[in-house]
């Protein structure tokens, strides 16, 4: 019997991978995070499975779920939205488990903030404009940030910021980082990417609190930096007819000419 921790997504149904679609359909029981994972997600699940919404539950709650199903032999699929790599809460549940001798796998999804990438159209990281994307958020109550980790230190170094669990900390974020992006910078908020209701607005760092519609007070990504919407930037040289790689060598000299010609 194993608890099989699977990313269920930004929220689009279809969007999981092959692995975590077939562990959801033999597995018995299912816990998933109601709060963000849609529905229609567990469609999936095999017919008279044991289906759990996990939002209202403690931790302690959930620990005796899963090892009800252990003593029973049964295998579970926990779902948490997203990837399961930051924000899920994941850890605390897998040093329990350690505890317990409980086996686990971990199948990874669809991160939110990729799944805005694509709502927007979007690249992250372009040449000449950003090489870089943080991950972060705004202090919270369900998690302190450690000193360094402040919006200061992060703007700092003009990356792409993806501002998860921040949008109630809109007016400070702004202020945080106007120092260092200047008013005119390009922000893009995306509201439940890839679910039915998405909105996206756009605007720039002086307008971003306007543009704001109500309503919106959770479930948004905040994407901030020049590479935002950005269209001057450079093109990579990884294309370029003159640039010598591998699979293009340029000259008869060119240290891939001969790993072309092996005997492979």
């Amino acid at each position: 019997m194993s608890v099989h921790f699977i990313g269920a997504g930004p929220g689009a149904s279809d969007l999981l991978t092959l692995r975590g679609r077939n562990l959801i359909a033999a597995c018995p029981v299912c816990l998933y995070a109601g709060s963000l994972v849609p529905e229609a997600v567990l469609d999936h699940c095999p017919d008279g499975a044991r289906i759990v919404n996990t939002a209202p539950m403690s931790l302690d709650e959930i620990m005796a779920e899963i090892q009800n199903a252990h003593a029973a032999g049964q295998d579970i699929a926990r779902l948490h939205s997203g990837d399961l790599s930051v924000w899920s809460a994941m850890g605390e549940q897998i040093r329990r488990l350690k505890a317990l001798d409980i086996p686990y796998t971990v199948t990874p999804g669809v991160p939110s903030f990729a799944a805005a990438a694509a709502v927007l159209g979007q690249e992250l990281t372009l040449p000449g404009l950003a090489q870089s994307v943080v991950l972060t958020r705004t202090p919270g109550r369900a998690s302190a940030m450690p000193p360094g980790e402040t919006l200061a230190n992060f703007g700092a170094t003009g990356a792409t910021l993806a501002l998860h669990l921040s949008i109630g900390n809109l007016a400070q974020s702004v202020a945080d980082l106007i120092p260092h992006y200047g008013p005119d910078c390009p922000v893009a908020i995306v509201f439940r990417a890839t679910w039915p209701d998405q909105q996206v607005i756009r605007a720039t760092l002086s307008t971003i609190e306007a543009a704001l519609p109500n309503g919106i007070a959770r479930t948004a990504l905040i994407l901030v930096g020049p590479a935002i919407g950005g269209e001057d930037f450079d093109e990579s040289r990884l294309y370029a007819a003159d640039y010598d790689r591998r699979y293009r060598p340029q000259t008869a000299d060119s240290p891939w000419s001969e790993w072309n010609h092996g005997d492979d």
